[in-house]
């Protein structure tokens, strides 16, 4: 049990002698390009291209891919929206440098707890709803005085034909003080009930890596609802050469399991990486990666706005491949494959207990 100052907080699910993990990367990532915000033309606003996109998440109806990417317009405050644009599956296997998309925004900021940015957004389906969960900059973002709550997971679903904002999770009312931000987060349905998997860091600087209950009528609201989770518990503790670790995409299923990504930010080079876990129904771990599967490697993985950043948001299974969509030094969208094949035997090398 984590306690801070005085205060039970997160009840560990695994215990971390029992993940084996050692810092090297064996990268199995075959890049398939980018797109650039050069390439992206938005519809209906002034502005033709935005300054920057990337932290992009994909959903896949069988012939394209859905791609919703954080886009930026300025610098000044760097707020953010979702632009939603579509990628042919062909695009991925011809020239994807070549093409060009038109996008719409369908995710601004418009209240308390996102009016600052709506960032790395997460697309996933749960009982046949489709919904996307962002980190909302909150009014608190730039106020020096207030360092509590600074980013908070807002989820959105798709209804109607449009988006529309559902609720945006919260600590118990007791522990809301200690919270500086929570980020990383989406919903994912277990045995025991609907789940909240998010990176919540706390006022000892540190950041955790868990899971809460959320209520089962939280995809039912009609109305936009501020959410309390319960029951969080602390997923994976980072390694010693580690600053962080947080949650990358929402998982597929493969073999009665839930694969999920990973992002790490090194100790040392503040460079982020990546590595792959297992989760049974339960919520309990059951494979790590031993190593990195992904680190930035080409030219504009290593030089952006934040050098030596492979940040994946988004995965689909596409026939025997992990089709992966990811931030690129926050400059561009990545996107990469991954055989199933290979990774599922990495992870059954590193089977937990």
């Amino acid at each position: 049990m984590l306690i801070l100052f005085g205060i039970e907080m997160f009840r560990p699910i695994c215990r971390a002698e029992d993940v084996k993990r050692e810092n090297k990367t064996v990268d199995i990532v075959k890049r398939r390009g980018v797109i650039t915000a050069n390439k992206i033309h938005l519809k209906k606003y002034p502005i033709d291209n935005p300054v920057t996109i990337f932290n992009a998440s994909i959903n896949f109806n069988g012939e394209e891919l859905i791609v919703y990417g954080r886009i930026v317009l300025g610098y000044f405050t760097y707020a953010s929206a979702v632009a939603e644009f579509r990628v042919p599956i062909r695009d991925l296997f011809n020239n994807l440098f070549a093409c060009h998309y038109t996008a719409e925004i369908v995710l601004y900021p418009d209240n308390r707890f996102d009016i600052w940015g709506v960032e790395d957004p997460r697309v996933y389906e749960i009982d046949d709803k489709i919904l996307i969960t962002y980190s909302g900059r909150t009014v608190n973002y730039f106020d020096p005085s207030i360092r509590v709550e600074r980013t908070l997971p807002v989820t959105a679903i798709f209804d109607n034909g449009k988006w529309r904002k559902l609720c945006v999770c919260r600590m118990p009312e007791e522990m809301r003080g200690f919270v500086i931000s929570d980020k990383d987060a989406f919903f994912v349905r277990m045995k025991d009930g609907l789940k909240l998997f998010h990176r919540p860091h706390m006022r000892d600087e540190r950041f955790y890596l868990t899971v809460s209950d959320v209520p089962d009528d939280v995809l039912e609201l009609k109305e936009f609802r501020d959410v309390s989770v319960s029951d969080t518990k602390l997923v994976l503790e980072h390694a010693k050469f580690e600053e962080k670790i947080g949650w990358s995409t929402p998982p597929v299923k493969v073999d009665g399991e839930y694969l999920f990504l990973l992002h790490s930010m090194d100790m040392e080079t503040k460079a982020y990486k990546v590595f792959a876990m297992l989760m049974n129904e339960s919520a309990e771990v059951t494979a790590v990666t031993p190593y990195y599967i992904m680190e930035p490697k080409e030219s504009y993985e290593i030089y952006g706005d934040r050098p030596f950043t492979v940040f994946p948001c988004g995965a689909q299974i596409i026939d025997d491949s992990l089709i992966i969509s990811y931030g690129a030094a926050d400059s561009a969208i990545g996107f990469g494959e991954i055989d199933l094949t290979e990774l599922m035997s990495i992870l059954d090398s590193n089977r937990i207990g």
